[in-house]
Parts: C-alpha cells; sequence; structure tokens
C-alpha cells in the first residue's frame, strides 16, 4: 500500500529537518520517518508530523516520529507557520508552538529577510543538571548530564574526534537507549582547548543514530553545564537561517 505524503524539508543550522503536513496515523509515524530519512528517499537527520496544538495560544503542534523534543524541528515549523501567514520582509512575528518532549510552550521570533528566515527560541529548562562518573569499556568516563522529562544529553571532554571516541559514544548511546526508556540521548563530545563540539543524537523509538553538524539544542545544552543557567526562558538566536526548501 502506498501513501501520499506532503511535506516539506528544511535546514535549520545544516540540520536536515522534513516536517509532514498530511494526517497519519500515529502508530505510522516510526515507519513513515525511517522511510523519509534514509538515503535513497527524502533524506534527513529527522522527521516531525505537524498536528493541530491543543491549546488555544499555540499555532500548531509538532510531533517528532520518536516523540522527543527537537529546538531545530520546533524552529522550522516556526518559519513554516509565519509564512503561511503572511509574513513580509523585515517583519518579526512571534509563533507559539506546541511540541513533543515537553509540556511547556514554545516560544519562538521570526523574522524575514528577504526569502529567509531567522528565528530565536525560548528553550525548555531542564529539569537537572549533574556530574558523574560512569564505568563504560573499561574506563571511569566523567560526564556531565542534562536531564529532561523524556530525553537527555551527556556531555563528555574529549581530546580528538577520532574513530575510536566516536564508535565509543555511539555504543554508550546504545547502551543507555536500551536500558534508560527515554526518546533521545544526545552525547556531546566536547574539546574544551578549541571550543570545538561533535554532537550525536540517538533516537532509540528509531533506532536513530546521527552525528550533526548543527544543532541548537547541543549549544544550548553546553552553555547549561559549563555556567550552570536556571534561567526560566533561554533565548538562543539562530546562527543562520532557516532556510525552507519547498
Amino acid at each position: 500500500m502506498k501513501l501520499e505524503i506532503d511535506f516539506v524539508k528544511f535546514n535549520p543550522t545544516q540540520n536536515m529537518t522534513i516536517l509532514v503536513k498530511t494526517e497519519h496515523p500515529t502508530e505510522k509515524y516510526a515507519h513513515i520517518a525511517s522511510k523519509m530519512m534514509s538515503y535513497d528517499s527524502v533524506y534527513a537527520e529527522q522527521v516531525g508530523f505537524i498536528e493541530e496544538a491543543v491549546r488555544q495560544e499555540a499555532a500548531a503542534h509538532l510531533q517528532m516520529a520518536g516523540g522527543e523534543f527537537c529546538g531545530n524541528a520546533c524552529m522550522a515549523l516556526a518559519a513554516f507557520v509565519a509564512s503561511e501567514q503572511g509574513i513580509h520582509h523585515n517583519e518579526r512575528m512571534k509563533i507559539v508552538l506546541e511540541a513533543s518532549g515537553t509540556d511547556q510552550l514554545v516560544t519562538c521570533q521570526v523574522k524575514k529577510i528577504n526569502e529567509q528566515y531567522f528565528c530565536q527560541m525560548e528553550m525548555p529548562v531542564p529539569k537537572k543538571i549533574e556530574k558523574k562518573t560512569v564505568h563504560y569499556d573499561g574506563d571511569d568516563l566523567d560526564m556531565a548530564v542534562v536531564r529532561y522529562d523524556d530525553f537527555f544529553h551527556i556531555v563528555m571532554e574529549v581530546d580528538e574526534f577520532d574513530k575510536p571516541v566516536r564508535e565509543r559514544a555511539q555504543g554508550l548511546a546504545k547502551l543507555l537507549g536500551a536500558t534508560s526508556g527515554t526518546n533521545l540521548i544526545g552525547i556531546l563530545l566536547f574539546k574544551p582547548d578549541s571550543n570545538e563540539l561533535a554532537p550525536l543524537i540517538y533516537v532509540p523509538p528509531l533506532d536513530s543514530i546521527i552525528w550533526e553538524r548543527g544543532a541548537v539544542r547541543v549549544r544550548l545544552r553546553l552553555e547549561l553545564t559549563c555556567h550552570g543557567t536556571t534561567r526560566e526562558t533561554l533565548p538562543h538566536p539562530l546562527s543562520g537561517p532557516a532556510a525552507r526548501s519547498m
């Protein structure tokens, strides 16, 4: 049986994102996402589904295929909603969204400059930030853990982003995915000497594991971990245009 799927593809901060506009049964989300994310199909790093919002103040509900929260997908949807509402050049528009992975409303400020969209958004506040030492693969790994309701991120300092380090991070993510029952795990490898970051995102419900080139969640988690920020709203400017590809 073939499905007809109407979708929009975005590239916020080099993080290829597909948002599906057509309605489909929720139990089909994972299958649809896996097919669309593959290299021989549309290809993307993540897939979200645009649903009708429950709360009146929200313009739409973003449901990620794995039930996780995704800041880049929220910005992509905010830019799309602003476009649909007829935002003009140099105009700024406030878009409020519901999103999977958080009970908090997500507020985005979208600005259109020519045919590009720039977005500033408030990220959900983590429940807890803690330092841990975990014994894994014969070593004691020092890490910072940023916890939310349905997902968490781990920040680890490394000297290099070489193959053994990446393979160890992938193995750790898979192990945590099998034992934690969470919808998303981020392993953020950080080189303090050069301020470089290699973000690995694993979504257990989809068995999707990807090294991302750009991620708003990554930069924010690192800021929270390093500085212990507990502000209720954490606006984060988009470092590049949330370009919409139709």
